[in-house]
């Protein structure tokens, strides 16, 4: 989205001058999706597409444990999302909701969560199926899923 459009009924809030914390990306995220408009709403673990991880080499050892069929919490963050809107109109159509009310990437901090499943490891990277993100997204952090039974 581009970050000077707002939408009917879209309402902006000022940003703080400051930040009160700062985060390390451990890799990046590459997915079929080069522009939002594409990525599904939602990611599908179990057919979705593979996507790769790919986790900066000083982190690789703390994938250790980590085996193939494994469910896995992805936390990255949305760089190209706008982060200064309270009422959203998702669809376009005018109606609108609180950020905190829906799943959108604009938000003030525009961290996102998906669960997938590990398909392969191999070395620092991991094929994975189940993310709905823009390629190149920054990954903050993987934490181990329980996935439901197939």
């Amino acid at each position: 989205m581009d970050t000077a459009e707002v939408r009917a009924g879209e309402e902006l809030a000022d940003l703080p001058a400051t930040r009160d914390a700062g985060l390390i990306f451990i890799g990046r995220i590459e997915t079929p999706w080069t522009l939002r408009a594409e990525c599904p709403r939602g990611g599908d673990a179990e057919h979705g597409p593979d996507c790769r991880v790919i986790l900066d080499p000083r982190w690789q050892a703390a994938l250790k444990g980590l085996t193939a069929g494994d469910g896995l919490q992805l936390l990255y963050w949305m760089d190209r999302a706008r982060r200064d809107l309270v009422l959203q109109s998702p669809r376009n159509d005018g109606q609108t909701l609180g950020t905190f009310a829906i799943r959108s990437p604009c938000r003030p901090n525009p961290i996102a969560s998906s669960v997938v499943r590990l398909m392969t490891l191999d070395g620092p990277c991991l094929v994975v199926r189940g993310l709905d993100c823009v390629s190149g997204t920054p990954l903050l952090d993987i934490k181990p899923h329980r996935l439901n039974p197939a």
